[in-house]
């Protein structure tokens, strides 16, 4: 039997989408302003995943460079045909919606072709495109219509379609409406299937928040009219106490032993009235069953974390794929030198679109993380970002240590002098005492090794880095930057576990 452990994709790994290639599984997520952009990741049982690689790894592929918080990378879909895979996605107010392809997951994936409006003039207008074949080979684009710009932002026009030639990536015709859910805001995130005659176009609803679930309706072809499930929404943990909320867009595929599976999104909000997310949208999985009426059931999803992990990283090996750079890649920002990661500032801050900050995704709700920085060339050190309007740092300078917090333009700060700039820091997220912060999320401790002792500079309510106080697609990032000069890191390790 396979073991379901959810989250599937721990940390912000949202907007899930899975294809089965003989016997393994692909499955990819969104990035937002990331790079590299679009990890995918391989399984062969279902239970164990492995990051073998990222579509976008290259300047260009995504537009990103420039692209308001919140904007790049916006919910792919994966699928593969006649030995190509096939990835469309949104590049949300950068480049417009893109079609990849390699030969191999791992890459490399081509540069990303534009698709185009029926009078080529444009991308088109609307966000998580899905990708599929009838029996004749004709391709269908299905996506929400939501407008990305002008005086109209922001407004949904419901699920949409075009035909399109792949080859000249150009729609064949106006987008026509296929549905527009089961009466939930926020029609998004199709999926079409062919499934014993019948073609099954899923949707997600209800927003991507506390309101969010799945939905579906079947028609005859894939151009529809589609008629509603009688028990929509298939999913939606909304009204309810289960320790997994907001779950919904998701994608079906045939797991192992052939038992049909959906993998989707969701978080894991803590507090009393578990209200705040700390790690944001991460990647669930749950079974799906077909009713004799040929209607699919797709089970509640349940919490079954992970054991804990621990990490080290002495920085003398390249770095693996889990480390990420914000608007642009790692390299572009740090290298590796003499067993360290040497930062280079532009007297950017973490303030800044584009700070010189490389890290990993927090994976647990409890997460110790250490590093030495050597702060005597610049100014630099550890943080956990959300994005520029929210994070914390501990940040060096050639006489002292400053623990800082930055929530939507408030800044506090607490500092500590130091005899030399190189330092041992530690950011720890762990669970409340039982006090009134039992209301928050986790706390946040901050804490340096100077002379001999651990001095705790402060203590951070977890809450102002949640998606629901940040308002944000992503979620945590833990890293080392640089604002001014070289900051160099070593001896990096974490310890992370879901108690």
């Amino acid at each position: 039997m396979t073991t379901l452990y959810n989250p599937l994709l721990n940390g912000f790994h949202p907007d899930p989408s899975v294809v089965r290639v003989g016997d393994a599984w692909y499955l990819a997520t969104s990035t937002f302003e990331y790079l590299p952009g679009i990890p995918i990741h391989r399984s062969t049982d279902f239970e164990t995943w492995e990051l073998i690689g990222h579509v976008a790894t290259r300047p260009g592929q995504l537009g990103v460079e420039n692209v308001p918080t919140a904007g790049g990378a916006w919910a792919p879909t994966i699928r593969h045909r006649d030995g190509v895979f096939h990835l469309l996605i949104t590049d949300a107010m950068g480049r417009g919606m893109l079609h990849f392809t390699a030969t191999d997951a791992a890459g490399p994936w081509s540069d990303g072709e534009l698709i185009r409006s029926a009078d080529g003039s444009a991308s088109i207008d609307g966000i998580d495109p899905d990708i599929a074949w009838d029996e004749d080979g004709a391709v269908y684009i299905t996506f929400s219509g939501l407008i990305l710009g002008g005086p109209r932002m922001g407004e949904h026009l419901g699920i949409q379609q075009v035909r399109v030639d792949l080859e000249n990536h150009v729609a064949l015709e106006e987008p026509r409406s296929l549905w527009s859910g089961s009466t939930g805001a926020f029609p998004e995130a199709p999926h079409l299937y062919s499934r014993d005659g019948r073609w099954y176009l899923m949707i997600a609803e209800g927003g991507t928040e506390r309101g969010h679930g799945i939905s579906i309706a079947r028609g005859d072809g894939p151009e529809g009219p589609f008629e509603k499930a009688p028990h929509n929404p298939l999913v939606s943990a909304r009204s309810t106490v289960r320790p997994v909320q907001n779950t919904g867009h998701g994608d079906l595929v045939v797991g192992p032993g052939g038992d049909w599976l959906c993998v989707l999104l969701g978080v894991r909000p803590r507090s009393m009235t578990r209200a705040f997310s700390a790690l944001g949208r991460e990647s669930f999985v749950t079974p799906v069953r077909w009713r004799d009426d040929g209607w699919p059931e797709i089970d509640p999803v349940e919490l079954n974390p992970r054991p804990g992990t621990s990490v080290h990283v002495d920085f003398t090996s390249p770095l693996d794929a889990e480390w990420i750079a914000v608007r642009a890649l790692p390299e572009a920002v740090a290298e590796q030198r003499d067993g360290r990661l040497v930062l280079r500032g532009t007297g950017a801050t973490l303030n800044d679109p584009r700070p010189a900050f490389v890290g990993r995704r927090q994976e647990h709700l409890t997460n110790e993380t250490s590093a030495t920085v050597d702060a005597s060339a610049g100014v630099g050190g550890l943080a956990v970002r959300y994005d520029e309007h929210f994070h914390v740092e501990l940040e060096v300078s050639a006489d002292a240590v400053t623990a800082r917090t930055v929530a939507a333009g408030l800044v506090q700060e607490w500092r500590h002098p130091l005899a030399e700039p190189v330092v041992r820091l530690h950011i720890a997220s762990r669970p409340p005492e039982a006090t009134g912060l039992l209301r928050t999320s986790d706390v946040f401790h901050l804490s340096a090794a100077i002379d001999g002792d651990i001095v705790e500079l402060a203590r951070v309510d977890g809450r102002l880095l949640s998606s629901e106080t940040a308002e944000s697609f992503t979620g945590r990032v833990i890293g080392a930057y640089a604002v001014t000069g070289e900051v160099a890191v070593s001896d990096w390790t974490i310890d992370g576990d879901d108690a």
